[in-house]
């Protein structure tokens, strides 16, 4: 299963010459209309997609519990998967997990090899690093980078509680944070896709 991040190391790669089931995050839609399973848990992306009808015949929308009953009825409206976990930090409460994350986790549950690309983390610049930065719903392009330490650890949670699951991530500058360096995570080059 591919799960696609919103990074700008992905920008030249054509999702749709990657055949399998694939999960993406947020606008995703917006580019590619061979998305099986969109995570948006923000509830402007979701309202559009829904817009744009995204959720065709193929595609799952998943949001949060608490925007789940906005949508009560379209029937290609899911919820995000719970947590296979409990924690005592404030990014393991369920309503800090993005969509990224989310993605991964859902991705987990369905297959022992998930592949994700666009896992970006930092940006190379202290700015945004977003496919997406510039445009509805994203933030622009000279904001400050998102701080990924919920997201580092929140992945670092998926990759823990699904030892089993192989994880390829491919990005050729990423160096993996110590939490990701685990016997099931490997990090290869968008080349190797």
């Amino acid at each position: 299963m591919l799960v696609i991040g919103n990074g700008e190391s992905r920008k030249n790669i054509d999702i749709n010459e990657i055949h399998g089931v694939k999960v993406g995050c947020n606008a995703i839609f917006r580019d590619y209309n061979n998305i099986n399973h969109i995570i948006c848990v923000d509830k402007r992306m979701v309202n559009e997609a829904l817009k744009v009808n995204a959720n065709s015949n193929s595609t799952f929308i998943y949001t949060r519990k608490e925007w789940i009953d906005r949508y009560h009825n379209r029937e290609h409206i899911r919820l995000v998967p719970k947590l296979p976990y409990k924690g005592d930090q404030r990014a393991d409460d369920p309503f800090q997990w993005g969509s990224g994350p989310y993605a991964v986790l859902l991705a987990a549950k369905h297959d022992k090899e998930v592949k994700m690309i666009g896992f970006d983390l930092y940006s190379k610049t202290n700015n945004t690093n977003n496919i997406y930065k510039d445009t509805d719903n994203y933030n622009t392009s000279n904001k400050r980078a998102v701080d990924p330490r919920y997201w580092i650890h929140q992945i670092a949670k998926v990759f823990e509680h699904y030892s089993n699951t192989t994880f390829l991530i491919y990005n050729d500058d990423l160096i993996l944070p110590d939490t990701w360096k685990l016997p099931n995570v490997i990090l290869d080059k968008i080349g190797n896709l």
